[in-house]
């Protein structure tokens, strides 16, 4: 994302704006749910102080239950140099991937109205682009709603500054297609371009644009005014900010080329209309029957483990079921959350990188909507014993540089004596039938060929050659022996030239990756093109000092022969690195 500095420092908010909130009338809560009369009081506890301690410019709240908007209500500010306080019926806010619900309602639309199936295959609406047989089997619609086609995850590219920078959808999803690495409907690996191939669909069959099928078929018959999945919207969106920043920066407005993953800018009141409308049956959107089908599980990893329903994210909280989608865009960070069994749902949202410090709220509202009870016994089929090691997100990239984010973040898996799993900075102990419970949460995992499966994503071992303690020992080796080489200079002018680059190169990575890796959003700058230029020097003076090697070994006395065989292996260590994680050539 671009920097650019703060209109006004969060840090002069010193009176909290707040709109006043819309409270309806008493609803009878169902068996074994809570009363939902008191829970402003429990957003006002909970929000008001990250807000009065400049954490969090603002946020908005929208609680439905029994068909009504029971409370919403703005806290702080949409936009700091406007002083515009948050309103739930005006303020627009980036939902981001929960965009995806409205894509996946429009898919359930279609299958409703005889143009889709979601067990076609996928190219059977397809004409401008085409998915590969990589594999036997095709991916399905049903695949894409349950993230399990199989596709790599790619970041870069995949935001632009301006409308003009973003080309026709079917364009970009046929340049962008990232490489199917899996057979579909085994593994759930989130993925943007899947929703956004979904969303492309619903266009191609209706004929109808994404962004005005979503307003004709979802937010006309909702009256949801102040929505839109347009950008930029026709009305001032919210504001969002850096608040890890000092000054604070106002994140600036990004286009997402994939509109139909997460294109829209809602209003919390906008979003309480969408979320009735699930609650009550489809409402104007869906056929009950349709509705129902959504709303079933259509995929796990595990019976006991969450899953998806039809794109809704399906997990447990407090034993109740809840169908919900979270979403992160710019400095936007927005929840929703429903509770079918108690008729009741939630839309949060807010506007600072530092969100995470103020969703102990969601927790609370769970306390107080669905209190805990007893979670639905799923039976499952045997599992695996947890293999120690480490391990990385199923979603992630294998064809282009965005490879070596796998290197940069593994998770490391142990086994205690006792049997306990420690994994995520948590503990997890097994309670029976392979599956293991978070002592200090709700998560739970289970194991399968390599494998761990838990109630969000799925993280699969790696092998010694993508482990990071074998990485770190190959780049120290490389950069102590290139040392030495430097000091041969002129003895060895290839040798040393090539392992000069190469350390100037990891050095201009690192760099790179600390400090400019928000430049990537928009695609691989002019210079990081140009720095992979580096990593093929390297490999052609290595070869280079091969040849000259064997050329000259004869003249060599033993002691240099040494030095060079030593210096060759630095060379040959850097080049497995750069080769095994994508960095020779341009593969971006």
């Amino acid at each position: 994302m671009r920097r650019i500095p703060a209109l006004l420092a969060v840090a002069s908010i010193t009176v909290m704006t707040v709109v006043a909130p819309t409270v309806k009338a008493a609803v009878a809560a169902p068996a074994g749910c809570g009363d939902v009369r008191a829970v402003g009081s429990l957003f006002d506890e909970k929000l008001a102080p990250h807000i009065r301690n400049d954490e969090i410019p603002g946020a908005v709240v929208s609680v439905v239950a029994n068909g009504q908007t029971v409370f919403d209500k703005g806290y702080g500010l949409a936009d700091i140099e406007h002083r515009t306080p948050m309103d739930p019926r005006t303020s627009g806010v980036r939902i981001a991937s929960i965009t995806k619900l409205f894509t996946y309602t429009a898919v359930m639309q279609q299958v409703e109205a005889g143009r889709l199936r979601l067990d076609a295959d996928v190219n059977t609406y397809l004409t401008a682009l085409r998915i590969p047989a990589t594999y036997p089997q095709p991916i399905t619609l049903l695949d894409l709603m349950n993230h399990t086609a199989g596709f790599e995850d790619r970041v870069i590219g995949t935001g632009a500054r301006s409308a003009a920078d973003v080309p026709p959808l079917g364009a970009f999803l046929a340049a962008h297609m990232p490489r199917r690495i899996r057979p579909p409907g085994e593994v759930s690996a989130y993925s943007n371009y899947g929703a956004a191939l979904a969303g492309y669909i619903v266009a191609q069959v209706t004929g109808v644009p994404y962004d005005r099928y979503v307003q004709q078929h979802i937010l006309d018959p909702l009256g949801m005014a102040n929505t839109s999945a347009t950008e930029p919207p026709p009305f001032p969106p919210a504001r969002s900010y850096n608040t890890e920043e000092t000054p604070v920066r106002t994140v600036p407005f990004i286009f997402d080329p994939l509109t139909p993953d997460g294109s829209i800018t809602a209003s919390a009141d906008d979003m309480a209309e969408f979320m009735k409308a699930h609650l009550d049956g489809g409402g104007k959107l869906l056929s009950p029957a349709t509705a129902a089908l959504m709303h079933s599980r259509s995929f796990a990893a595990d019976p006991r483990l969450g899953g998806y329903a039809h794109g809704f994210m399906d997990r447990t909280m407090n034993g109740h079921r809840v169908l919900m989608h979270d979403g992160g865009w710019e400095g936007f960070a927005s929840l929703l959350l429903l509770v079918p069994d108690c008729n009741a749902g939630l839309f949060l949202s807010l506007n600072s990188t530092r969100a995470t410090d103020a969703l102990d709220v969601v927790a609370a509202f769970m306390d107080r909507v669905a209190p805990k009870t007893a979670p639905e016994r799923r039976e499952a089929p045997a599992t695996a014993a947890p293999e120690p090691g480490f391990y990385a997100p199923a979603r992630h990239n294998d064809s282009t540089v965005e490879r070596l984010l796998v290197l940069l973040g593994p998770l490391r898996l142990t086994v205690a004596g006792d049997g306990t799993v420690h994994f995520k900075g948590h503990e997890y102990a097994d309670v029976g039938g392979g599956l293991y419970a978070q002592r200090d949460g709700e998560d739970h995992l289970v194991f399968r060929d390599g494998r761990v499966a838990t109630d969000g994503p799925e993280y699969e071992r790696l092998g010694p050659a993508d482990s990071l303690p074998l990485n770190l020992v190959v780049l120290a080796a490389f950069v102590l022996i290139a040392l030495g080489t430097l000091a041969g200079l002129r003895r060895r002018p290839l040798t040393a030239a090539a392992s000069l680059l190469g350390v100037v190169f990891l050095a201009l990575l690192t760099w790179t990756l600390g400090w400019h890796s928000r430049d990537f959003i928009y695609g691989a700058p002019w210079w990081f093109l140009a720095l992979l230029t580096l990593p093929v020097l390297v490999v052609l003076g290595f070869i280079a000092a091969v040849a000259e090697t064997i050329r000259g070994w004869a003249r060599t006395r033993p002691g240099g022969r040494i030095h060079q065989v030593v210096s060759l292996g630095g060379l040959a260590l850097v080049t497995w690195f750069f080769w095994n994680w994508n960095l020779l050539g341009w593969p971006v």
